[in-house]
């Protein structure tokens, strides 16, 4: 099914060692047999987006799983998503703006298109232009810097 597995059988490790470590590794799924479960067809299903475990019967595994790993990428993307756009803020002041930028996030505001605007925000602040964003409005205003008619709505951001 194209889907990557690690059979882990190391004796030499405890069960609560391995499954921390391939944690820290990012392992999307967790797949557990042990004894019990051999004997009656079954095995113990971990997912790390949500850390749910259940228990389900060997046959159609394939099938769940890959089910799964497309329901943990739209899970963990949906949730990068509503993040990011929780942290995107419009800023037309420029003393507010270096204020807040302090605490991180993305800061809509405009721009007058010159370099000495952006070199000016870099020096006060350490933040640069991200990119012009396609889903933003791009209505004319005044560049909160230089104080210049501006076209266009830039993202600013630190990088960390």
């Amino acid at each position: 099914a194209g889907i990557s597995v690690k059979y882990d059988d190391a004796d030499n490790k405890r069960p609560g060692f391995k499954f921390a470590d391939y944690e820290l590794k990012g392992v999307p799924v967790r797949l557990v047999m042990g004894g019990r479960d051999l004997e009656n067809g079954t095995v113990e299903v971990m997912r790390r987006d949500t850390l749910e475990k259940e228990t389900r019967p060997v046959e159609g595994i394939v099938e769940y799983v890959e089910q799964l790993l497309k329901d943990i990428q739209t899970n963990i993307f949906e949730k990068a998503k509503a993040y990011r756009d929780s942290r995107i803020y419009e800023c037309d002041n420029y003393e507010e703006f270096k204020e807040k930028v302090k605490d991180g996030g993305f800061f809509i505001c405009p721009w007058d298109g010159t370099a000495e605007t952006e070199a000016k925000i870099k020096e006060d602040t350490q933040a640069t232009i991200r990119c012009i964003p396609f889903n933003v409005e791009q209505t004319p205003g005044v560049d909160m810097v230089s104080g210049k008619p501006s076209t266009k709505r830039v993202i600013i951001a630190r990088s960390y």
